[in-house]
């Protein structure tokens, strides 16, 4: 994936993992079949009665997605997920340990952290017994305002105390003109649903969808207190206000040109033009003053807000704010509230029961202190040698991307230069930081599971607001090391694979290469084709959003990767839902780069330049395979119409597919002709990277 990373508190509440009670019922593989295989491609989960050239993920995956069904506590269910839950099995090891001597280790060490939050999470007693007291506070403070002065000081609040305000986005980030330079950023939010479609579009899925939505906001306000026909005026208010801030959004697709977001103004002008919103003046209060400039990513949606706010009556607004309150904090409170929360959220997802509470409070520990836990899971689970081995294929990888770059036939040799440079320019970082954040001055408390939400949310907000004024801390990372992903940063010029990645079926030292290379060879390749995807490429060798292409060269990228756009279209997700190709076209360029800077490298090994079958196949069979493999799995129908609209990436059977028919090695190996239904002629096999 490709990540800008940034200290931006977005979401205007406490997001927390947190979401349900319900253990899940339904018999879950056994933790210890999640380990490498007997044979790294196996014929046993493929579904042979398929022609490779007419579905090649059902030919790879096909009797394995038959046999294994999605769990009931799942949204989708396949490789990713597997080697999710296997590292959450290990972290829960790790907790389960620490918990039960961190009350005796000293205060605000590791251990005492990480095993205090745990057990705070773990105390349903507890959480059951307080039901919604911890934000009574809160929301008797909403009640007493009385202007709109009073609804911009409570924004203001709350921001700084944890509760992160709502209304908009705001936080420091790399300003990426001057990526080695921290800028205040604001950005567009204040809606709940996932995306602004959810409110503009009408349609059936949509409309029960928003149903659940409404449903949800009255049953977290009649559990505080409010009788049921006042809390449906309540939805309709909340849902009203939301769908005019979401008419003020930017699109998901539109938001993907860097260009279109960076709009630096002085702090004073900015303020000319949100009459209501004077940031002079709210900027010091937040914590972010000092500074005469700021970014302002999509400055039609403030001057929005501003009218709604002085259009909109006081008492709609202290009802949105109490909403923000009840939404940010249900997952955390006692079950009626969390039920509620799953309702909604199952709604979305299409998941049948909730997440058992120890995995929720895993993802909560990891999500919160990754780099304390980190540390603990680091120690036990990764070791030099996979560190090494990685160091070698990524160098494997990086000179063999320069080389097809160098051989491209449709790029000058002056942009071919600078694309060079900033290959080389490339920083890696693999496996864990160089430097553990140590969240210093950061209380936790065993008995006090809300006060340690809180007090991480003020901590968050406070580190962010601290970078400002200060050169940006490249060494950062923006995943913990468990996490199952890896990461490019333009404005770092950066390529990062946490530890979690690396095991099977991405990597194993007892794999062959072309099982190797297909997986975590690809994954590498991938990411650094993000630093010259269509959004990658407007950056150069430092990090700075800055155009280093001539005119014709950028026509000619333009020219394939609207063929890529074109080809995702096409493709249908469930009845009339079509991929994104524009939304998804980061992603997609990343896939087919890299799996052909993959494929490249792989032939360069022994193995590659032989034609010795293992179990059946062909090195270069094997290494596509191990490709199909890595994304195999199926998902809820649900969540496949949610990732539609909010993820960047095709759904896992286009991922697979759709790179494979523009690469001319994967019809010699399986011997793809005309007439296969993945069949694309060779002058219409798109070539990019």
């Amino acid at each position: 994936m490709k990540l800008k990373l940034t200290n931006l508190m977005l979401s205007g509440t406490v997001v927390l993992l947190a979401v349900a009670f319900k253990p899940d019922t339904n018999k879950m593989p056994d933790p210890g079949a999640f380990g490498p295989p007997a044979k790294f491609i196996d014929p046993a989960n493929m579904d042979l009665s398929v022609k490779p050239g007419d579905n090649f993920f059902e030919y790879a995956n096909g009797t394995w997605i038959k046999e294994n069904a999605i769990p009931a506590k799942e949204t989708r269910w396949g490789s990713f997920n597997i080697l999710h839950q296997e590292n959450t099995d290990k972290l829960l090891g790790l907790l389960n340990e620490v918990s039960k001597i961190s009350a005796q280790q000293p205060k605000g060490s590791l251990k005492q952290r990480v095993g205090d939050l745990y057990a705070s999470g773990m105390d349903s007693l507890a959480i059951e017994e307080r039901g919604y007291n911890p934000i009574k506070p809160d929301l008797e403070r909403i009640a007493k305002i009385a202007d709109l002065n009073g609804i911009i000081n409570e924004v203001v609040y709350e921001r700084t105390h944890g509760d992160g305000g709502g209304f908009f986005g705001a936080g420091v980030g790399q300003d990426e003109k001057h990526p080695n330079v921290n800028i205040v950023e604001l950005r567009q939010g204040g809606t709940s649903l996932p995306d602004r479609d959810y409110y503009l579009k009408d349609n059936p899925r949509n409309q029960k969808i928003v149903s659940a939505y409404k449903q949800y906001i009255i049953t977290l306000f009649t559990l505080t207190g409010t009788n049921q026909e006042e809390a449906a005026k309540n939805a309709e208010t909340i849902f009203n206000l939301e769908k005019v801030l979401a008419n003020a959004q930017m699109s998901r697709t539109a938001m993907r040109d860097p260009n279109i977001t960076y709009n630096k103004f002085s702090v004073a002008d900015f303020s000319k033009t949100t009459p209501h919103l004077n940031w002079v003046q709210l900027l010091p209060q937040m914590k972010m003053g000092g500074k005469d400039t700021i970014i302002v990513a999509q400055p039609d949606f403030f001057k929005a807000e501003d009218a709604l706010l002085a259009s909109t009556p006081v008492a709609d607004w202290k009802i949105y704010l109490q909403w923000n309150m009840l939404k940010g904090s249900a997952s955390a409170l006692s079950s009626p509230f969390v039920k509620a929360s799953f309702t909604y959220s199952s709604a979305l997802s299409g998941q049948k029961v909730q997440t058992p509470r120890n995995e929720r409070m895993s993802g909560l520990v990891d999500g919160s202190l990754g780099e304390l836990l980190g540390q603990l899971y680091v120690e036990k689970y990764f070791t030099p040698a996979a560190k090494q081995y990685m160091v070698n294929l990524v160098n494997n990888l990086k000179v063999t991307l320069g080389e097809r770059i160098q051989h491209l036939d449709w790029m000058s040799d002056a942009t071919k230069a600078k694309a060079l440079k900033k290959l080389a320019a490339f920083t890696v970082k693999i496996g864990y930081p160089d430097k553990w954040q140590p969240y210093a001055g950061l209380e936790i408390e065993r008995n006090d599971y809300y006060g340690n939400l809180k007090r991480l949310s003020i901590w968050r907000y406070n580190y962010s607001v601290s970078q400002l004024g200060k050169p940006v801390d490249k060494t950062r990372w923006g995943m913990s090391p468990p996490t199952v992903n890896a990461y490019y940063n333009p404005s770092n010029n950066e390529i990062v694979f946490p530890a979690g990645i690396l095991q099977f079926p991405f990597f194993d030292f007892k794999a062959d290469d072309a099982v190797n290379y297909g997986g975590i060879g690809a994954v590498i390749g991938h990411e650094m084709t993000h630093g010259f995807d269509d959004q990658g490429r407007q950056y150069d060798a430092d990090g700075t959003l800055r155009d280093w292409w001539t005119k014709d060269d950028a026509d000619k990228f333009k020219s394939r990767a609207d063929q890529v756009v074109a080809q995702y279209n096409g493709f249908t997700v469930l009845d009339t839902i079509h991929v994104n190709g524009k939304l998804t076209l980061g992603e997609n360029l990343a896939d087919l780069g890299g799996l052909n800077v993959a494929y490249a490298a792989f032939k360069k090994t022994k193995q590659g330049q032989s034609n010795e079958k293992i179990d059946g196949f062909t090195p270069d069979q094997r290494f596509f395979l191990s490709w199909a493999q890595v994304w195999r799995g199926s998902q809820r129908p649900e969540a496949a119409a949610q990732r539609i609209l909010t993820d960047p990436h095709s759904p896992e059977q286009y991922r697979t597919d759709a790179p494979l028919t523009n690469i001319d090695a994967w019809y010699s190996a399986f011997n793809i002709q005309p007439g296969d239904k993945m069949y694309k002629k060779p002058e219409d096999r798109t070539k990019v990277w």
